[in-house]
């Protein structure tokens, strides 16, 4: 073989050499890379407020510490749900004592006295049917005129009339209230024992306890400061109950959907990776949330909110940790 020729093929393997290189930076450069997804960690978190109005007494916790389900979180001082209870236990009394009174009927001072009152009537009647005897046999020998025996006949009747309403307020002394006045006085009791158990319902709303297990994240007003009804006062997280949220671009979700499992990295944790499953999938409000694909827009992506909650509780966790995991392209 010539050295000419010689040349040629070491120059000819020298160009394949540089295009199968050139080949494989390009295969390489433009291969797709997969996209890191940023996403963060959150939290149930609970509010806790109070029924009633009144100025922030005590704290039990501060903003950091962990607290058990029925812990005492604040104590609310409340003057008006104390006078409030005053009165319904007043008002309560009042209404026993109406009871008892209805129930028990007169004092036997009352019946003596209704008693004295009809024999005195009875013989005010005896006296008056005597007399007007006695006006019949005249006005019956004309001796009497007849105005005279009217009058008398009207005497007799009025006492009689006396004598059985004095019957009558002596059997009600004995007998004491009716039944419908005794049911009266139960159904007061009744509505006064449920105006001191409302109150009393309110009175527990002064000690404010924690719902859940977690850490208390936020303390709104300070000691002394007043708080309406319903007014948040601090917030509990329950570390318990995480999951992560993401904001992933249409063309990126491949598929993604309700049940499957991901690996996420935790950089708060030294790069911990733990498991975690999707279980909430669903397009972001459409106004904020449209991208072109392309400069000329072939088309507008939207975004996706995804969940997802980790398979096992992670130790340290906390509400704003960053995590992410890569979706290839």
């Amino acid at each position: 073989m010539s050295k000419k020729n010689y040349n040629l093929m070491i120059g000819v393997g020298a160009l394949v050499a540089i295009i199968i290189l050139v080949a494989l930076v390009g295969y390489f450069v433009s291969r797709p890379r997969p996209v890191v997804i940023q996403g963060e960690a959150e939290a149930a978190s609970y509010r806790i407020s109070g029924k009633v109005a009144g100025r922030i007494g005590e704290f039990r916790a501060e903003e950091g510490d962990t607290v058990r389900k029925g812990d005492t979180l604040v104590l609310i001082d409340s003057p008006e749900i104390r006078s409030k209870i005053a009165e319904a236990e007043a008002a309560r009394a009042a209404a026993v004592a109406q009871r008892n009174k209805a129930y028990n009927g007169a004092q036997r001072e009352q019946i003596t006295g209704a008693y004295e009152l009809w024999q005195k009537a009875l013989v005010g009647e005896e006296v008056m049917r005597k007399s007007l005897a006695r006006v019949e046999k005249l006005h019956g020998q004309k001796v009497v005129s007849d105005q005279k025996y009217d009058e008398t006949k009207a005497q007799y009747d009025a006492a009689v009339a006396t004598a059985a309403a004095a019957k009558s307020q002596y059997d009600m002394a004995v007998r004491g209230a009716r039944q419908e006045d005794k049911d009266a006085a139960v159904a007061l009791v009744e509505r006064a024992n449920a105006a001191v158990d409302l109150v009393n319902a309110y009175l527990d709303e002064i000690v404010l306890v924690s719902p859940a297990d977690g850490v208390v994240s936020n303390r709104y007003p300070k000691v002394g400061e007043l708080v309406g009804q319903g007014s948040p006062i601090m917030t509990i997280e329950d570390l318990h109950d995480m999951w992560f949220t993401f904001n992933i671009r249409e063309d990126r979700l491949h598929s993604l959907k309700n049940g499957d499992k991901v690996e996420l990295q935790i950089p708060a944790l030294d790069g911990r990776k733990i498991r975690a499953t999707v279980y909430y999938l669903a397009v972001r409000e459409s106004y904020a949330t449209w991208r072109a694909t392309r400069e000329a827009g072939e088309y507008d992506t939207k975004t996706f909110e995804v969940r997802l909650r980790p398979d096992e509780y992670v130790a340290g966790l906390r509400p704003g940790m960053t995590a992410l995991f890569t979706s290839g392209e």
